[in-house]
Order: structure tokens, then sequence, then C-alpha cells
């Protein structure tokens, strides 16, 4: 193998030179999978402005965003931002996204830093280069630039001349970095941002046009499938490569170390060779009874303890509180559960490796690969196409390592299409999250002390190693990723005594990743669902007791409008028969330094089935500046019926072996029947800076839910999922 890599990569790559000019340059016929287009002279230098912009010859802007549209709409909201910012026509805007070889390094796509990280480089990219196109033309015509102004697509003078912009791109404008103090265009001046402008993958979407990761075909590709071990920790013994030789089509049976695969033809020669194969592997019970998860994680061995808040004496608090609350939440593993499973496609050239995939960090996979190969990374070009949605590292990344290591051992591009099977048993879970809590009230009922404890995976939001690369023995230039965790397990409430801790696990039953809200979510679920325990036990109305501890002024004016939002003050709880109805606040400042959202959410509950129905939710929302109200919309309805899925359904099931939990039906989501109404009051602050929506909102969902339940029945939820089990259980419970 060694010897095959060393003739592989023995050449290096010489694309990627940074250009001397202002990197606004002339190119043609730009292929929209990068597939094509002469990247010698691309910078993807993220300090320069030429990593962002080009203005072509016939006046169109080409924007190269790091950041991916997962499905989200923020390709259109990137585009208005630039659009605006350089007073060009919205509909001559095309964006790149996610294509090494051209975009620059900005970091995954997640954390809902789109717009908050990626958009706002993009906006001061795009006022440098206005910055130098209004000097360019003072030059020109001899005139103060402080004069001039730009307007669609050309700088005007007071006298009316215009020059178009693609008339001041010549050699002698040299590369621009991207300059702080370049004025952005002020608010009242925006003609773009802040409109609903139409979505631009949605046409192509409805008609059945749209390409995704699924549909990429390249000339002369094969089909490519692993075939995995029967438990996680198994050992390869033996191939019989006999037993598929009467399957047509068949091209190679690769091994390596514990990865097995197979390349054919077409894709149904390769369905069935993967199934067919007879391979012999060790026996592996190495995962823990999944009765037992939640004392399994209390007992694991914690590699190190984070203290995130710690203010005034919170154990002499508790001591002298009139009245204690302790109470223990948690929340089920789970899968991303993509509609559309991973898909990859992989090429060699003889020298460089491509691969085409739906990853949301395809500069991370870029490294990845190329330490899978142990290449130079420059001899990588990694290039986005959009997937099926994964809010979260999910088996993009693994497919691609799979047909990379199937192309490289037949010479030819090979696709792998995973399968619902491969989804949910083999990509990396949101992670088992245990969390106790502990409160004291004084004799007024005012909340004086809060504590709490969160027991999850050691690791910090970084590369999820390769399931082929671990299979195969090679590195994948990873750690233990289980997501941002300990974010907003601190509280956005001015309480006298606070101390949170986070004891990180050393262990976890499988390889963990971030899903939607990673940590966030799990966190504020236990923080504003035992916030409301506390209400409860002191008699008061969550609202007014949120108001009271919440000094933010922002933050305040957020509750006082979702009470105006869902009639709080007038709201009634309904019983039907068997099904009651009843309502659950939360608040959040995400991570303490951004978005604000409140939540409420009407839900039933049926006292004799146990059934939860997730009616209506109304959220109020302050992210600051909104780039496109619609697609603020879009996110927000997301974040709400993602998140109900996985409160009310979701949770991934094992044996000691493996994931058993590998169909539809093992692992049920949402239906469009049970999909609840969702009201919005979203507040606009042009003159902030923009913040992210891609989360938040989700990281309120759960608690929303189990507050509205206790409303409605007077039993508090605990443990996601909120099975109709769980229900009937706390219902009988004395």
């Amino acid at each position: 193998m060694a010897a095959e890599q060393s003739t592989l990569f023995e050449g290096r790559r010489r694309f990627l030179k940074v250009s001397g000019a202002l990197c606004v340059y002339f190119a043609a016929g730009l292929d929209r999978l990068g597939a094509t287009e002469d990247v010698a002279a691309k910078s993807v230098d993220p300090t320069l402005v030429g990593g962002y912009l080009k203005i072509s010859s016939d006046g169109r802007l080409t924007v190269y965003s790091g950041k991916v549209d997962l499905g989200t709409g923020v390709r259109t909201a990137l585009s208005q931002i630039v659009a605006d910012e350089l007073d060009i026509a919205f509909s001559r805007v095309e964006l790149i996204q996610g294509d090494t070889a051209l975009t620059p390094d900005q970091g995954v796509t997640f954390g809902s830093l789109s717009i908050q990280n990626g958009g706002v480089q993009l906006r001061q990219a795009a006022a440098t280069a206005r910055q130098a196109l209004l000097q360019k033309a003072s030059v020109k015509w001899g005139s103060d630039a402080s004069a001039l102004k730009t307007k669609d697509g050309h700088v005007v003078a007071p006298d009316g001349r215009q020059i178009a912009y693609e008339e001041l791109i010549d050699a002698g404008l040299l590369t621009l970095h991207l300059d702080k103090a370049a004025p952005v265009k002020r608010p009242e001046l925006f003609e773009i941002v802040g409109k609903p402008i139409a979505r631009l993958d949605i046409p192509d979407k409805i008609y059945a046009q749209f390409q995704y990761m699924q549909d990429f075909r390249l000339p002369g590709m094969l089909h490519g499938r692993a075939v995995r071990p029967p438990g996680i920790g198994s050992q390869l013994i033996s191939v019989d490569e006999s037993s598929i030789a009467d399957i047509p089509g068949v091209v190679k049976i690769v091994t390596l170390g514990n990865f097995v695969g197979v390349v054919a033809k077409d894709e149904w020669s390769a369905i069935r060779a993967a199934r067919s194969l007879k391979v012999s592997w060790s026996d592996w019970q190495g995962l823990p009874d999944e009765r037992e998860i939640w004392d399994f994680v209390r007992h694991s061995k914690v590699a190190k303890d984070d203290v995130t808040s710690n203010k005034g004496d919170s154990a002499q608090a508790l001591k002298g509180a009139a009245k204690t609350l302790t109470a223990t939440y948690d929340f089920a593993i789970h899968t991303h559960g993509s509609i559309g499973p991973s898909c990859a496609v992989a090429q060699f050239d003889g020298e460089h490796l491509t691969c085409w995939s739906a990853s949301q960090a395809t500069h991370n996979l870029r490294k990845q690969l190329a330490a899978m190969l142990k290449c130079a990374p420059d001899l990588v070009r990694c290039i986005y196409i959009d997937g099926a949605g994964c809010y979260g590292r999910n088996g993009h990344e693994d497919a691609a390592a799979d047909a990379v290591l199937l192309a490289r051992a037949v010479g030819a591009p090979v696709r792998v299409q995973w399968m619902r099977a491969d989804e949910h048993g083999w990509d990396p879970k949101g992670p088992p999250t245990l969390l106790d809590m502990r409160g004291g009230l004084d004799h007024n009922g005012d909340i004086v002390v809060w504590e709490s404890e969160l027991f999850v995976p050691n690791g910090a939001a970084n590369n999820v190693s390769l399931v082929a690369a671990d299979h195969a023995g090679l590195d994948s230039a990873s750690a233990q990723s289980p997501g941002g965790v300990i974010n907003d397990l601190a509280i956005p409430y001015e309480i006298a005594n606070v101390k949170t801790v986070a004891h990180r696990l050393e262990s976890t039953p499988f390889k963990p990743s971030w899903i939607r809200s990673p940590g966030r979510m799990q966190n504020s679920f236990a923080n504003e669902a035992f916030f409301d325990e506390l209400c409860a036990a002191a008699k008061r109305d969550a609202l007014e007791a949120r108001l009271a501890l919440v000094h933010d002024e922002r933050g305040r004016e957020l509750l006082r409008r979702i009470a105006a939002l869902s009639h709080w003050s007038e709201r009634k709880k309904v019983s039907n028969g068997a099904e009651r109805t009843g309502f659950g606040l939360c608040y959040i400042k995400y991570e303490l330094v951004r978005t604000y959202v409140a939540v409420v959410c009407e839900a039933s509950v049926n006292t004799k089935t146990g059934e939860i129905k997730a009616k209506r939710f109304y959220v109020a929302h302050d992210c600051g500046q909104i780039i496109n109200p619609d697609g603020l919309k879009n996110q927000i309805e997301g974040n709400v019926i993602q998140t109900v899925s996985r409160v009310l359904k979701e949770q991934i099931r094992f044996s000691r072996a493996n994931v058993t939990s590998v169909d539809w039906a093992s692992y049920p989501i949402l239906r469009f029947p049970d999909i609840p109404d969702v009201l919005m009051d979203l507040i606009d602050r042009p003159t902030e800076v923009p913040w992210g929506a891609g989360e938040p909102t989700a990281a309120l969902v759960p608690a929303a839910i189990s507050n509205a339940v206790f409303d409605a029945i007077g039993k508090r939820l605990r443990s996601i999922p909120f099975t109709p089990d769980k229900v009937l259980a706390a219902l009988e419970a004395t």
C-alpha cells in the first residue's frame, strides 16, 4: 500500500497561487460543481478579497463561500449581503460554495455561524472591493473618491458619468487584504438586505431539476459498497471471494485491515455483491446494556471537570434554603436520520484526488482524506454538492472515505451510496446526556440558589474519525467530538448563588458527533424545565419569574413580546375527555452571548393513550439584523419541526454489538399530520450585527413541550423521548 501511495502522490499540486490582481478578475465558463474551472490563479486566502469575490468581463459577480447551504436557504442570504454591499443586481450574483480549490476556509458550517461569521466576512470583502473600485474610478476621472457612488454595478460621478465595475479591473489593481475599516453600507440604504427574496434553490427543487449529491455522475463511474462488521468492534477473519463469482459486473473486492468493500459496474450489482459476499468476523459484544445506559453514563470515568459558572456560595445557600428541589434529566442517543442516505463520489487522475461530497466541512474533510492517504492536503480537492440535509456531522464524510478507498483500489471514479441501515447504523451519534439539577427557594418563593451537573463525553467540536479509516487502521486527523456540549449549561438568569459543572467522560458507547444545537439543546432542556419546576414550587407565573431575573433589556423586550404573541395572560387549559391541553414557556440567550429566543408551546396529552401532540408554537426571535425574513421563518419552522420529532419520537436502540434501530419502523420520525403550527414575532434590528438562527429555537423545544405537559397533566417529563409509555408511567406514579 505504501508503494501504491508513493506512486499515486509523488507529484504535488500546483494550483492555488495567489494572484496579484484585485482578485476581482476575469474567468469564463464556470462550472457550478467546480469540476472544470481553471483554479491555477484562484486565491483561497481568507484574508484577501480575491478569496471571496470575482467580477467577470460581462459584469457578473461570483461569490465564493466556505460556508455551505444545508437546505436552510443560506446561499440566498449570503448572495443578498454581497449584492447589496456592492450595489449589484441580485440576479447577477452566483454563489460557489464549499470547493476547497475555489473557496476560502471559513470554518465548518455549524453553530449558527454562516451569517454571523461567514456573511460578515463576505460583507467586509465586498466593502473593501467597493472602496477599491471607487478609488480606481477617482484616479481615472481625476475626482474625489468621496464624491463618487456605486449603483447597479457601476461607479457613478456627480455629473452623471458612470463606468462599469468590469472596466476598472486590470493588472494595475494589487491584491487587496480585507480592510476592517472599509465602511459598510448604512442600514437605511439597504435595498436587498432585509427583504424576503425568494430562495434560489426552491424552483429547481419543486420541478425536480435540482442536482443533489445523490444525482451526481461522472463518465466511466463505477459503484461501490462497504461491507460492515456485525459488531462495532468485530475483527475481520476471512473473505470468500468465490461467494460472489456468479454476480455479473463485479470489478473488485477490496480489503484493507477490517475494511471490506466491493466495486461493480452498476449499482445493483454492487448492492447484490455486498449483500452476498461471505465474510467471517469475530464476535464482539462491547456495548453496555441499553436498559442500563444511564447507570453506565453516571459511572463512566471522568476525564476532567469544567466549571462553567461559579457565583456566590451555592453549597451554603442550598443548606439555608427554605425549600429545595432536585431532579435528573436525560436526553437519549440520537442519530441524524437524514432522509436521503449519505453519498459521495471520488476520482483519481493518477496524481490528485477529487471528492464530491455533501459534507458541511469540506476543508476539514480534505485534511482528513489526506491524513487517511498519507499525502499532502494540496493533492486533495473536496467539492460540496447539496445533500439531503444533516444539521450536524452525519454520514457524508464517511461515505466519502468509502469512495476514496475504493476509487484508489480500482483506479477509476467510484460512487458510494449508503443505504438506510448504513446511515442509522454507522453515522456518529448525538451522545447520551445526563443532567442533575438542584435549586433552592427562600421564604418568599424567590430562587436563591441553582446548581447543575452535566455528564457528557469529553472533547469539543472537531473532526470525527472516518469509519473506513477506523476499519482500515488508517489515520483521519480526528478526536472524540460530541460538539459544543458545555455551551448554555450556565443560565441567563440573575440568581445570587450559581454553580454549574460539566463532567467530561473518557468514553461513550458510540462515536459521538454534533447534531443540531449540540449540548445547548440538552442543557437548555434541563435548565428551562427545572426553572419551571421551581416556579411551580413557588406558585409563580413562569413569565413573571423570568422577567424578575432577566436584567438584559433585549431579553426583557423579547419576553414581553412572546407574552403578547401567545396571549400568555389569557391562556386557558382545556380538558376534553381524555385530552388535556397545556402551555409551556421557555427563554434563552444562546450561549449567553447572542441570539435571543422565547417560545411558548401549546401541547395536548391523551391521558388514556399517553400520546402527546405539540399543536402550536409561538416564537419571539431576536437575531439582530435580519438578512432575509422569509429565510429566517424557514429556519425557525425547521428548528421546531425537527426538534419536535427528536423530543417525541427519536431514540437509538442497540444490542451489545451494534445499533438495531436501522430503519424508519424502529427509529420513527415525525409525520406530516403531526407537524405543529408555528407563529412568529421576528424582531429586526438593522443597526445591530446579524446573529445565527439555525439552532437557537431548537434548543428550547424540548423544555417547552415538557413544561406544557406539566401544565396539562401536572406530571413532569424529564426523559427524552417523551413516548406514550413514559407519559402513562408518569400518570400512574403517585
